[in-house]
């Protein structure tokens, strides 16, 4: 009789063996589940975190204060890309800078200040000490008042040194007449015929 019993004792150390050798298999198979969850929490923070704060719009009127749309601001890896789509212009090419003050005072927007310049640079591409970080390609505005805006500025952040939304903010600012890229200061753009005050970030 003791050898029967024997037995069963023996066979039912072995099974535990085995459940506690399958547990070991299921710990290590959880904890590489675990460890790819933390990876994709790892990952989600970190677009969120590199999404936050790095963004900031400009609601564009003209000198009578008519809404004409609203252009995005946002880091793109060269400078600061200018986007959207603005409605009610004058058919042609106009002029479109930063410039440096965060007022827009209908209804010769003089309040915007000068060109958005850090680095202390003259107007325009085709200056040879060109050009301001605020200096922008023309806008084709079509027969029907509208245009799409998708331009970059030549250098420059949003935020931190030399920032476009410094103490006293900043103006997205279209003219009446095309820049010629090179005439001091402003590319002889003529009046300012829209203007918009860049905030959030």
């Amino acid at each position: 009789m003791q050898r029967p019993i024997a037995a069963t004792l023996l066979a039912w150390s072995l099974a535990l063996a085995g459940c506690g050798d399958g547990g070991g298999a299921g710990d290590g198979r959880d904890t590489t589940a675990g460890a790819a969850l933390d990876t994709a929490s790892s990952v989600g923070d970190t677009g969120s975190a590199a999404g936050a704060g790095n963004q900031s719009s400009a609601a564009m009127r003209d000198a009578r204060g008519r809404d004409l749309g609203t252009l995005t601001l946002a880091p793109d890896g060269e400078g600061i890309k200018v986007s959207g789509r603005l409605v009610g212009l004058p058919p042609g090419e106009h002029g479109i800078h930063l410039h440096a003050a965060g007022r827009c005072e209908p209804p010769k927007f003089e309040s915007a200040g000068d060109h958005w310049n850090p680095t202390n640079r003259q107007h325009g591409t085709g200056s040879p000490k060109g050009p301001h970080l605020g200096d922008l390609p023309n806008l084709e505005v079509a027969r029907d008042s509208s245009v799409t805006v998708e331009e970059t500025t030549p250098g420059g952040a949003l935020s931190g040194a030399a920032a476009l939304l410094d103490a006293d903010g900043a103006a997205v600012v279209v003219h009446a007449s095309p820049d010629d890229y090179k005439s001091q200061p402003s590319g002889g753009s003529g009046d300012r015929v829209a203007c918009g005050v860049v905030t959030g970030s």
